[in-house]
């Protein structure tokens, strides 16, 4: 198992792909800390692994950066160093105009899919910068967003077009300390976030069509081939997404 003796932070893992791609990493011999904001969710979600002796729950929110260096305190401090890091934690806004769009909305998709973002990678290059071995990995759970906007989805695309920005800044401030940056993008995978997608939701044309799904696990399959790679090496993009949604094409 490539990740034995590793050890993985993921954020947003109560739930949806961080739950999915912490389940992944415990069976590919990671120990795993799962952090959000509710611990009695976190607890739930490692109770549903057959690893638990290698999971734990640390609560924390990404938005806080006093949270988010006591996440990393802690876990250095439980587990003794930190090598990988998914940062994937993230919320959206309703699918408005932009016009009518609360300024509130806007500002708790920017403070978690962004400045979350920021803070987890810049802990993650405090402790791997320090450790020995030296260096780490930080995988960022991108979207179809960060290229191809949804109507209505100003704050959510924003935010991913900016993950983007961060992704190519911290792979490259990262070389001189061994810490391998890259991004996940992913389209329409079968979690609650996407279940209005087989009931029909809106395209470019003004129209509502269903969308195709397909099966959060192959997600998780991707994150732990790019967590298992030696640090000489580095998926800098994915993009994992349904065969048939309407992505490619002229829309």
């Amino acid at each position: 198992m490539s990740g034995q003796g590793k050890i993985a932070i993921v954020t947003g893992a109560a739930s949806g792909i961080g739950k999915a791609v912490a389940h992944a990493l415990l069976a590919d011999g990671w120990s795993v800390v799962f952090t959000g904001r509710r611990k009695e969710a976190l607890e739930a979600a490692i109770a549903e692994s057959p690893h638990t002796a290698s999971a734990r729950a640390i609560p924390s929110d990404v938005t806080d950066p006093a949270s988010v260096a006591a996440l990393f305190d802690a876990t250095v401090a439980a587990l003794g160093r930190v090598d990988l890091v998914f940062n994937n934690a993230g919320t959206i806004a309703p699918g408005v105009p932009i016009e009518d769009l609360p300024f509130e909305q806007w500002k708790a998709v920017i403070d978690t899919n962004v400045t979350g973002v920021f803070l987890c990678t810049k802990e993650a290059f405090r402790v791997m910068k320090a450790q020995e071995p030296r260096g780490g990995r930080i995988i960022n759970n991108g979207s179809i967003s960060a290229t191809a906007p949804r109507p209505n989805s100003a704050p959510y695309t924003a935010s991913k077009h900016a993950v983007t920005g961060l992704t190519k800044s911290s792979s490259l401030d990262g070389r001189k300390y061994d810490i391998a940056c890259g991004q996940i993008d992913i389209g329409n995978t079968l979690t609650p976030m996407a279940s209005k997608m087989p009931g029909g939701v809106p395209q470019a044309d003004g129209s509502i069509k269903p969308e195709p799904t397909f099966d959060v696990k192959h997600v998780a399959d991707a994150v732990v081939y790019m967590a298992g790679l030696p640090l000489e090496a580095n998926v800098q993009f994915m993009t994992v997404m349904a065969t048939k949604m309407p992505l490619v094409g002229r829309g």
